[in-house]
């Protein structure tokens, strides 16, 4: 799937080009018969605009992110997606940029700060991802299952290999070989590896194949893709399960790679992230316009803050309560 332009695990860094203007200076943009648009008319008019104040904020947030892990993102890195994403659009690529009001070169700048800020959230998850979070992720945790997954585009064909998947006999890997949209799976006999972690495979999926017993085969799942709207119909097979042990240091590694990830796309995280960033940095907003611009930070990173607090709070209490 080709990723979108502007896509990256941070949104809020949309890029819009725009002359900086001095909020103070008089110097003529444009003159005319009776009448002179100076750079200070100019900056009080755009402002409040949207996109001008998405500018600051990119400015504001590149800055201070580059200064405190500038050092922690390559140009190699940046040079890589780069790359990925020009040949995922092939010829298309250079019309992509420009309709989104880019250069290669400030999509360079867009990547860079995207990966600066992608660091920041991985740091902070991973410094959430203490024993007591993984054990209460490990209560919810489903380990690996093996199963054949047929995907139909339409329900009627779904319910027709359904009834051939339930008949006495049926070889499901064939009918996955013969029926199955997938075109990553289906060469495989529609064969997928996955836990309660796994993104590749859709929930109701997950969900499915974890309440089969071995060998047994689903009615028909229905899953509707959140951005395309499109729907698409599963048959599932599970070969194989794995016993899930009592121990979840068993899993340890594999939760924190889920607890991580899971973070790592909550955008209200990212937003505390951003926030408690910008708060270290000393953000100081001399002009009223911008004032709920940042404070959507600082308030995102307080409530995290607060929550944090509370939660040491408690386990202090519980810690407490236990030795007495």
């Amino acid at each position: 799937m080709k990723k979108k332009i502007l896509a990256g695990a941070v949104t809020l860094l949309s890029v819009v080009t725009l002359a900086a203007c001095s909020q103070n200076s008089s110097k003529d943009i444009v003159t005319m018969k009776g009448a002179t648009i100076t750079e200070a008319d100019f900056y009080d008019k755009v402002k409040t605009n949207a996109q001008a104040q998405n500018v600051l904020l990119q400015m504001t947030i590149e800055k201070v992110f580059e200064a405190k892990y500038g050092k922690n993102v390559t140009d190699k890195e940046v040079n890589e997606a780069y790359e990925e994403n020009a040949k995922n659009y092939g010829d298309n690529f250079a019309t992509v940029l420009a309709q989104a009001g880019l250069t290669a070169d400030t999509y360079r700048e867009q990547i860079r700060a995207n990966k600066l800020v992608e660091y920041a959230v991985k740091q902070a998850a991973e410094k959430e991802a203490t024993d007591e979070n993984l054990k209460n992720l490990f209560d919810s945790y489903t380990p690996e299952v093996t199963a054949n997954i047929i995907k139909l585009d339409s329900e009627d064909k779904a319910k027709e290999v359904l009834e051939k998947a339930k008949a006495d006999g049926a070889d499901f890997a064939a009918l996955a070989k013969e029926n199955s949209t997938d075109t990553s799976t289906k060469d495989n006999g529609g064969e997928v590896k996955f836990d309660s972690g796994s993104t590749d495979v859709p929930d109701a999926v997950k969900s499915a194949a974890f309440a089969l017993d071995t060998n047994g085969v689903s009615d028909i799942v229905t899953v509707t893709d959140s951005q395309t709207y499109t729907t698409s119909y599963y048959i599932v097979k599970v070969s194989n399960k794995t016993s899930k042990s009592d121990n979840w240091k068993d899993y340890k590694k594999r939760l924190k790679e889920i607890f991580v990830a899971e973070r790592e796309k909550n955008a209200s995280f990212i937003q505390s992230v951003v926030g408690a960033e910008l708060t270290e940095a000393n953000i100081k907003v001399k002009d009223e316009a911008f004032q709920s611009l940042f404070a959507q930070y600082s308030n995102a990173a307080n409530s995290s803050s607060s929550t944090s607090s509370t939660t040491e709070s408690s386990s202090s209490s519980d810690s407490s309560s236990a030795s007495n």
